[in-house]
């Protein structure tokens, strides 16, 4: 059970309808969180994560009726907010005009990502700041997402305005992010709730992402949740001057190793997944540890959100900052998106 505070909360809603921004927990990492409707608050979430404009942005609502005041729902859509909300999980669905948000959280798109968290602090947050709350993850844009208030303030310093500390977050990684398009519901992103629950509530199966040249929900880039330390993946033990995180049975003993989850357990690997980066990560660059291995995780359930953050973690950057490849290929292509005018 999460514990509230009154002041602490009450202060946090006046510096969100004031245009700040607050970090606040939720089930899944914290959330850097500014009022949706706000262009100046939105702005300043991109500027202090240095995230790209075309990289649009998930809105915090407090449940289905608030959500259905921005978007449009169609039936399915309904049955999944009804199986899932509040929870991890991530809603794409088409913007209602004239609701007041801010067209940056969509970054040009005419879709809006929305979900209601399992969080007692994050549902207090909007309903006593009284607005939507657009929150990505509240770490600097492309690094390892914080599962503790510690990493809010190591990733972001003075950028954030208030963090509240809602102890360690629960989920460990981010929601699942499916797209509604009438009766079809496309998998945009893995995250904390299993593919096979989603499907049990459709009754059909999800369709998958098609390629395309921006993304559609955030978590899409190739690179992203990136350590500094090179990450080596389906390891079944680290090479000389390396880190290792373990799975299971595939594990290793000493200072530089840490397992998700001695007994295979994925809800413990996906909660331990990105303070363990952070922590061999810290390894690495104390001692002088040439980059981090990591064993096999089975795809199956939460696993396939786990391995979909690892391999994000483990593909090429081409700059030193940890930031993506495929920004860059962005830039120089000269963005038409109107978000980052």
């Amino acid at each position: 059970m999460n514990t509230i505070s009154e002041a602490p909360i009450g202060a946090a809603a006046a510096a969100i309808r004031a245009g700040r921004l607050v970090a606040m927990p939720t089930e899944t990492v914290y959330g850097l969180a500014a009022d949706a409707c706000n262009d100046d608050a939105v702005a300043r979430i991109f500027e202090a994560k240095g995230r790209p404009r075309f990289n649009p942005l998930i809105v915090h609502v407090a449940d289905a009726a608030m959500a259905a005041r921005y978007a449009a729902f169609s039936p399915m859509a309904e049955r999944l907010a009804g199986a899932f909300w509040p929870g991890p999980l991530t809603l794409v669905l088409p913007r209602r005009a004239g609701t007041g948000l801010s067209f940056l959280v969509s970054a040009g798109l005419d879709t809006v990502a929305l979900r209601a968290p399992d969080h007692a602090i994050a549902q207090a947050l909007i309903k006593a700041s009284g607005r939507p709350l657009a929150a990505p993850s509240a770490n600097r844009s492309g690094s390892v997402s914080p599962t503790a208030a510690a990493h809010v303030r190591q990733s972001l310093g003075d950028a954030v305005d208030i963090v509240l500390d809602g102890g360690p977050c629960s989920v460990g990684v981010e929601s699942t992010i499916v797209k509604i398009e009438g009766a079809r519901a496309t998998l945009l992103r893995p995250g904390g709730i299993a593919r096979a629950g989603i499907e049990a509530v459709i009754g059909a199966p999800l369709a998958a992402a098609h390629a395309s040249p921006r993304p559609q929900a955030p978590g899409m880039l190739t690179s992203h949740y990136a350590p500094a330390a090179a990450l080596r993946l389906n390891a079944q033990a680290p090479a000389a001057n390396e880190a290792f995180l373990g799975f299971g049975a595939v594990s290793a003993d000493g200072p530089h190793a840490l397992n998700l989850s001695p007994g295979g357990d994925m809800r413990e690997a996906a909660a331990n997944l990105f303070a363990h980066l952070r922590r061999l990560d810290a390894l690495c660059a104390a001692r002088g540890i040439s980059g981090i291995a990591a064993a096999p995780v089975p795809a199956h359930g939460l696993g396939e959100a786990i391995n979909d953050r690892l391999a994000r973690a483990a593909a090429p950057r081409n700059r030193a900052d940890g930031g993506d490849a495929d920004l860059d290929a962005e830039h120089a292509r000269g963005a038409e998106d109107p978000a980052k005018a």
